[in-house]
């Protein structure tokens, strides 16, 4: 990949005894463009266009976005060493629990390693979280390329922030769905149209799905757990996801929810939130109903990424999030 040799760092969070540690680095936009960063969803102007504002007016990428890439062992072996046989320059918690820890990486050996892995074994980095800091970079990149009549390629506009961790060390969550009304339906009509595609089957508790396939439904003060049947899904990357089902089978169809990121009636919330979070929405009335979702997998993430199609919107929430301001890119 298009990459010009850089000093890295070494960026290792450590929350509810999990532990993730990636690299943090300059990405070129060129690559970005190029697709040889994947993307997994779409992006809105509006969005974009804050953070352009934000770029453009302060020429700094303060927030690196989050990546991934399939695991090399290699690279695991030598940020292993490094932070092994070296005191961090940095080790804090955050009031949310969360401990950062930060390296930087000084040995040029080292980084000429990383350089020449990456390179050799790793053919494409997905981003995870932060598609619309990434297309924000990319389009301030362009206009700043635009606006230099001596533009030679290795200026600093030409990169973006990220941190990229191996696949198997990332950790996504569940992303549920809390829906205002019935879209006219009462709560035995809307569960009969349910059973028609799931198996329901009333919970005497509180019930999250613990595998693929398996939803919960919380309306009227109890959780039904819903199995999808096997008809509903296909092997093409996008159809075989449950949060595509979901919407397939239960949001359009049945709740009248075409698009999840317009429609005011569906609102999201993140499982570190948990299950009591969705109760609370329904039982105060706010809400109608609520539905739990099995998370998206990093292999899911990764196949739908390399097919160049989009996942439906809101499908992954990481945890936890990386640190604004730890480093700054000046541009």
């Amino acid at each position: 990949m298009a990459r010009r040799k850089r000093k890295f760092y070494i960026y290792a969070q450590t929350w509810n005894g999990h532990r993730q540690t990636g690299i943090m680095a300059l990405l070129s936009t060129d690559d970005y463009l190029n697709d040889t960063i994947k993307k997994h969803e779409h992006t809105r102007p509006s969005k974009e266009l804050d953070r352009i504002k934000h770029m453009k007016h302060t020429h700094l990428h303060s927030e690196p976005i989050l990546t991934a890439y399939p695991q090399v062992l290699d690279i695991d072996a030598i940020v292993a060493q490094i932070t092994e046989q070296n005191a961090p320059d940095c080790d804090f918690t955050t009031t949310d629990g969360i401990q950062h820890t930060f390296w930087t990486i000084k040995n040029e050996k080292d980084i000429t390693q990383l350089c020449q892995l990456f390179a050799e074994k790793v053919p494409a980095i997905y981003i995870a979280d932060g598609h619309h800091r990434a297309a924000s970079s990319a389009k301030v990149s362009i206009s700043e390329k635009e606006n230099n009549p001596h533009h030679q390629g290795n200026e600093e506009y030409n990169y973006i922030l990220a941190v990229v961790f191996p696949d198997n060390q990332l950790k996504i969550i569940d992303y549920n769905r809390v829906i205002k009304d019935l879209n006219g339906h009462t709560e035995a009509e809307f569960l009969a149209a349910i059973a028609q595609k799931f198996d329901l089957t009333a919970q005497s508790g509180t019930y999250q799905p613990q595998q693929p396939r398996h939803f919960g439904v919380y309306i009227g003060g109890i959780w039904y757990k819903a199995v999808a049947k096997d008809q509903l899904y296909t092997d093409h990357p996008i159809n075989g996801l449950d949060v595509a089902v979901l919407s397939d089978q239960v949001l359009a169809p049945i709740l009248g929810i075409s698009d999840q990121r317009t429609d005011p009636r569906i609102d999201f919330v993140g499982g570190m939130r948990g299950m009591r979070e969705l109760e609370k929405r329904v039982d105060s009335g706010e809400m109608a109903v609520a539905i739990a979702i099995y998370p998206v997998s990093m292999a899911q993430l990764l196949r739908v990424a390399d097919s160049g199609e989009v996942m439906p919107p809101k499908s992954t929430w990481f945890e936890p999030k990386l640190r604004s301001g730890i480093a700054i890119h000046q541009f």
